[in-house]
């Protein structure tokens, strides 16, 4: 029976360098939120007669994302490599919106820290478009999914 989905996400620990408890509570609000809800077929692993669920690790590897794909038992079945170049417009700004929202929500009025967190959310979406076309022929997967991705993908990226 057909079980597209990640079971289990983790994230390369040596790719991150630094976190505070902002980005660590992101983080974990995001592999939770994927884990009770997400699409994720890889086409070459469907079509190999592979149907999920996946457990899936991120890392980067020379500026490049790296999504290492596994059954259920860890036994590899591809890594997805995607080069990083467009994303990190949206990283950097994401990173700039998220800052400007924590410090928000600590002392600003209820119509500043909206206004920011639409700020984030339109960023986040842009970046989850980009992800579903970078994806596409890849990975079949939908737009909830890929903005949790990205949520991870930024994680991957800070720098303190």
């Amino acid at each position: 029976m057909a079980d597209p989905r990640i079971s289990h996400i983790a994230l390369d620990e040596a790719t991150i360098l630094w976190r505070n408890a902002d980005i660590e509570q992101e983080r974990r609000i995001a592999i939770f939120d994927l884990i009770e809800e997400n699409l994720f077929r890889p086409v070459r692993s469907s079509a190999a007669g592979h149907e999920g669920p996946y457990r899936l690790k991120l890392s980067v590897e020379d500026g490049r994302l790296a999504l290492h794909i596994a059954a259920e038992d860890d036994s590899e079945l591809e890594v997805l490599i995607l080069g990083l170049g467009r994303f990190r417009r949206l990283i950097r700004e994401y990173f700039a919106i998220c800052e400007s929202y924590y410090q928000a929500i600590r002392k600003a009025s209820a119509q500043e820290i909206e206004t920011i967190d639409m700020a984030r959310r339109g960023v986040h979406n842009e970046a989850a478009e980009l992800l579903l076309e970078r994806l596409d022929g890849k990975v079949e997967t939908d737009f909830a999914t890929a903005r949790r991705l990205f949520t991870l993908i930024c994680v991957l990226h800070i720098r303190g």
